[in-house]
């Protein structure tokens, strides 16, 4: 392992301040060093469990497939032109081939199989290499049921069947098995960097619900959000969603979670006795994050959250508990997500589940467990049949409902934190919230 990296592995573990980001230098450095992992020890598994030994990606410029987007290097920021990558594997003798026609290299891993002065035309090299190497399917990136999986368009595939040998089309297959797991797989240098990324959200997150932050009566919850989105900026970072805060009172009602989307208010004044909540992630290193913590709000008198919210948060703890007990490998999403929300309903929780994976998209592909308006189960092939398969990773995403007779009122306690689930089970990738944090701090409390 190259030093640079074994560097990153020492910041990722603690060992130098978690706050440290790398420079675009070194962050290319590392993102290559994966890719290179990725293509050469990982690709070659998932192509002989997904029973495909040709895939092919097609992509233009501006108009990229969700697919292509995680297979260029660093320095790449869009495919060129129209790009074609090609992966062979042949199994028998333990190889991967993995070409680009392309007038270019693509990066280190994928070469340039297309010379277009001995050849013009793209389309008649792509299959003179399928040709060579006769294989037995052809994966292509379309799908019907995961949308990450769909990236062929249709004027490319209706190029390359119009092109192919016909000898060669009923061979043609959709390749969103191998797509998905390829998107969905973690491998281990990745886990290492996800725990940097959970704790750089953490961190944010603490500050913005600081006093450092918020004045109570003074600051709103939109100054909160853009506060986010700079520190985001100032770090070098970037961020996949406009960050949400919003509160919960003694004198508001419950509203539906569609209010949360559409009709939220974007300048409520943060006040004493509010419950605050966020929604957050980041971008780093090609992976995401997503983060829903709560806060409390002290009035001047109180230096810690009432006993009912202490006790809402734990309820919350425990329906996370119920759905990761769940999480089994072979198991689907809805099957996942039906027994989690039968154990916590008979525990008389009022539970509801939308978790969705995690990684190189914010909503990536993968097991879908529920989603807020479909808690009878997702009817698509990602929720109703795709299995859970370990070394993925998941924003386990949800809520339960809670009356607080001293308000008067039902109150959601909404939570969401990174989850791994690998060969031994399911674990948090950099803890979860177990306390309340407050505002302004207290001495000695800690939120996660």
């Amino acid at each position: 392992m190259k030093k640079l990296f074994l560097f990153v592995c020492l910041i990722f573990i603690g060992e130098i301040n978690a706050q440290q980001i790398l420079n675009e230098k070194e962050r290319a450095q590392v993102i290559d060093e994966i890719l290179d992992d990725r293509f050469n020890n990982l690709l070659p598994e998932l192509m002989d469990a997904a029973d495909l030994d040709m895939w092919v990606v097609i992509s233009r410029e501006y108009n990229e497939d969700p697919v292509i987007k995680t297979m260029l290097p660093a320095t790449w920021l869009n495919a060129r032109r129209r790009t074609i990558l090609l992966f062979y594997r042949d199994k028998a003798k333990n190889t991967i081939e993995k070409l680009a026609v392309a007038r270019y290299n693509v990066g280190k891993n994928i070469v340039s199989a297309w010379d277009k002065e001995k050849e013009p035309n793209q389309w008649t090299r792509l299959m003179q290499l399928i040709s060579e190497r006769n294989p037995k399917k052809i994966g292509l990136n379309y799908s019907t049921d995961h949308n990450i999986a769909d990236g062929l368009v249709k004027t490319d595939y209706e190029e390359f069947m119009a092109n192919l040998p016909k000898k060669y089309s009923s061979k043609v297959v959709s390749a969103q098995e191998l797509a998905v797991r390829w998107i969905e797989t973690r491998s281990e240098r990745e886990m290492v960097i996800y725990d940097q990324l959970v704790d750089i959200t953490h961190d944010i997150i603490a500050e913005a619900f600081s006093e450092k932050v918020i004045t109570p009566g003074v600051t709103t919850t939109s100054d909160v959000e853009w506060w986010m989105r700079q520190k985001v900026t100032d770090l070098g970072l970037e961020t996949w969603f406009h960050p949400t805060i919003d509160v919960q009172r003694s004198k508001e009602e419950l509203v539906s979670h569609l209010y949360s989307f559409s009709g939220r208010p974007e300048d409520t004044v943060i006040l004493p006795g509010d419950l605050v909540h966020c929604d957050f992630g980041i971008t780093y290193l090609r992976l995401n994050t997503d983060c829903q913590e709560l806060a409390y709000v002290l009035k001047p008198e109180e230096t810690s959250a009432p006993n009912y919210l202490v006790k809402g948060l734990k309820d919350g703890n425990r329906l996370q508990d119920f759905l990761t007990s769940n999480m089994i490998k072979g198991r689907s999403g809805n099957d996942i997500l039906a027994k989690s929300l039968k154990e916590a309903k008979a525990a008389e929780l009022k539970p509801s589940i939308y978790t969705h994976p995690l990684g190189m998209y914010g909503h990536s592909a993968g097991t879908t467990i529920g989603m807020w308006d479909s808690q009878g189960g997702v009817m698509r092939d990602d929720g109703e049949n795709y299995p859970l398969n370990p070394n993925t990773v998941y924003a386990i995403e949800l809520n339960t409902t809670i009356t607080i007779p001293e308000w008067n009122r039902d109150i959601r306690i909404m939570l969401e934190e990174a989850g791994f689930y690998g060969e031994d089970g399911f674990r948090y990738v950099n803890g979860r919230q177990t306390e309340l944090l407050l505002i302004p701090r207290v001495k000695g409390h800690q939120g996660n």
